[in-house]
Order: C-alpha cells, then sequence, then structure tokens
C-alpha cells in the first residue's frame, strides 16, 4: 500500500499557502489526543442545528493527559465513551485514565483476534476507501446500531472514537449526521477535517505493530482523509439501500429511536 496522503490536486505549489480549513468542526485542542472535536452547531436542512457539547468523535484517547482529562471530564462533563477498537487493540494499547473518568462502553465494530485479523482483512478488502466503509457499515450493523442507540440514551456527553478517528468514527459520524438530515456537503467537509492533523496521527499508527499489520491490508488512500471516499460511500449507500433511513430500519434503527436521537441531539 503506497503511504498517500493527498491526491495530486490537492499537493500544493512552492510559495503557495493552504486553503484554509472549513469552519465546520468545534475542534477540541488536547495534548494527546490528535482528531478530538464536537459535532455541535450543523445545520439540517430543515433549519435545525446540532447541539453543542453533546456528541463528540474523536481518535485513540489512550494517551490523554491529566490535563486532558481535567478539561473533558471536568469542564466539557465528559460522561460516556464509545470505544470502537477490537479488543486486540485495547490489548495493545490500552484505555488510559479516562477509563477511571467516565463510563466505557466498548462497542467494536469488528472483534477480531490477533492472529485472524490481517488474513481476514486481506481477504475481503475492496479497492478503495468508500468501498471500504461500504462493507464496514454491512458488516457491522448490529454494532453500529449499538452506537446509535447509546447515543440516543446517555445522560451525559459522550465521544465515539477509533485509533485514528476518521474510519470507524468516520463512518458512525457519516450515519449519525445523515439521519439527522445534515447535508451531504457538510458530512463530506467533516470527514475531510481530520487532515488537519493526520501526520501526528498516522506517525503514531506507524510506531504500533499492531497498526502497522492492519494498515498494510487497506487501499490506497487508508492513511488519507479523501473527500470523494466520502462522497463514494454515500452515493452507494443510496444506491444500495435507497437512503440512509431504509438501512437504518434493516439495521434496528427504528423511527422510534431516531425520533429519540433527534430530540436529544437536534436544537
Amino acid at each position: 500500500m503506497t503511504r498517500e496522503k493527498r491526491r495530486d490536486d490537492d499537493v500544493l505549489s512552492p510559495g503557495q499557502e493552504a486553503p484554509p480549513l472549513p469552519e465546520l468542526a468545534s475542534w477540541v485542542e488536547l495534548e494527546g489526543c490528535f482528531n478530538f472535536r464536537d459535532l455541535g452547531g450543523y445545520a439540517t436542512r430543515d433549519g435545525r442545528t446540532l447541539r453543542t457539547g453533546r456528541v463528540y468523535r474523536a481518535d485513540g484517547l489512550q494517551e490523554l493527559s491529566p490535563r486532558d482529562l481535567d478539561h473533558l471530564c471536568g469542564e466539557r462533563a465528559l460522561g460516556h465513551v464509545i470505544d470502537l477498537r477490537s479488543s486486540v487493540e485495547v490489548e495493545a494499547h490500552g484505555r488510559g485514565g479516562i477509563a477511571a473518568r467516565a463510563t466505557i462502553h466498548p462497542v467494536p465494530l469488528f472483534e477480531q483476534t490477533r492472529e485472524s485479523a490481517a488474513g481476514e482483512m486481506a481477504r475481503n478488502m475492496p479497492g478503495n476507501m468508500g468501498d471500504l466503509y461500504f462493507l464496514m457499515l454491512t458488516a457491522a450493523s448490529g454494532p453500529i446500531a449499538r452506537v446509535v442507540g447509546l447515543l440516543a440514551e446517555v445522560d451525559a456527553p459522550a465521544v465515539f472514537h477509533c485509533a485514528a478517528g476518521k474510519d470507524r468514527t468516520g463512518l458512525i459520524s457519516a450515519l449519525l449526521l445523515s439521519l439527522l438530515d445534515v447535508p451531504d456537503e457538510t458530512i463530506v467537509a467533516d470527514y475531510a477535517v481530520s487532515r488537519r492533523n493526520l501526520d501526528r496521527i498516522n506517525a503514531r499508527l506507524d510506531a504500533s505493530e499492531t497498526y502497522q499489520r492492519l494498515m498494510n491490508d487497506l487501499p490506497d488512500g487508508a492513511y488519507d482523509a479523501d473527500p470523494e471516499a466520502m462522497r463514494h460511500f454515500l452515493a452507494r449507500v443510496r444506491a444500495e439501500h435507497g437512503s440512509f433511513e431504509a438501512f437504518a430500519e434493516g439495521a434496528g434503527i427504528d423511527a422510534a429511536l431516531r425520533g429519540r436521537l433527534r430530540e436529544r441531539l437536534l436544537a
């Protein structure tokens, strides 16, 4: 796999300034986490807005500093952590100090043993990240429904996270925002905001033998957050299922649950 982080048309010419990041995600600057942000503030098609301080998305939380923990669990009153990682990842890297400060909900999207993970992934790997996200959505519909149910029911601010905060976490974010009727262009831009700290995220992954094995079997683009991957994913879900609501119904995310999600998260 080539370690590409940008498409050719994203490469800057000498002396050219990088374009400003979209004014979308409310970034939370932390010492030990590189992709932590509030999904609040996004507008829906019907004129409503996601409440701030209710749901966050993030990369690995295991290296949060004491100052980070005080900020998240104190000032932001973070009470719930939905961990999308497998037991292999948790065993290798732990959960860190957040486990003593918030309620942990282990909801691995893919539960694999150390011995089977690489081979299974290689045998079923599609050719691009958008198709991989669709495969993940289909294969992990049960755990995904569990995550949505938790976000509709928890009694305090919650964060869902994986290792990089862009693939499993990006998939959950895309589904969540789609069910809340956030426009596609916002969902795509939210996904691409992960590029802000990609070098730091990728360096952390590359330093881990566990993630080196997993990343080597992923399609080209796995080290990036290319907006085209998310556009492809959104289009394929609608081509295969008709709508995100139709997928949700089949996955057990019924209209009543979607209603509770909207009641909790929309202003």
